[in-house]
């Protein structure tokens, strides 16, 4: 098992489960994983990715399509929603994330380099 935290600037909580999201897929393909559970506590990140509700938000359009194109990376992908106060897990590391770009100079209000979102 592999855990990903990392800062991703200022974002909203969509944007931000779409990253995680990306993150670990690419983390799991890099490992060699076959087949995935992708457990979220965003029910719209799970629904859209599942393709039961559209992605309306043009901001999240490019963020579906990099998901769903590292989904094709697997023999099989699982999704699941998790309620938040089962994933704490999740909650700690996007909490370490966040943490870690504070410490790393993102109070000053300024994102990280586009190359270091994933």
């Amino acid at each position: 098992m592999a855990t990903v935290a990392e800062g991703i600037g200022v974002a909203t909580n969509n944007v931000a489960e779409y990253r995680a999201a990306i993150a670990g897929l690419r983390a799991a393909a890099e490992h060699g994983a076959e087949r995935v559970l992708l457990r979220s506590d965003s029910r719209l990140l799970i629904e859209q990715l599942a393709g039961r509700f559209k992605v309306k938000a043009r901001n999240l359009i490019p963020l579906h399509l990099d998901a769903r194109a590292a989904m094709r990376a697997f023999k099989e992908v699982r999704l699941e929603h998790v309620p938040r106060e089962r994933n704490v897990e999740a909650d700690a590391l996007a909490n370490q994330g966040v943490d870690e770009w504070l410490a790393g100079g993102g109070a000053d209000g300024t994102d990280p380099p586009e190359d270091s979102l994933f």
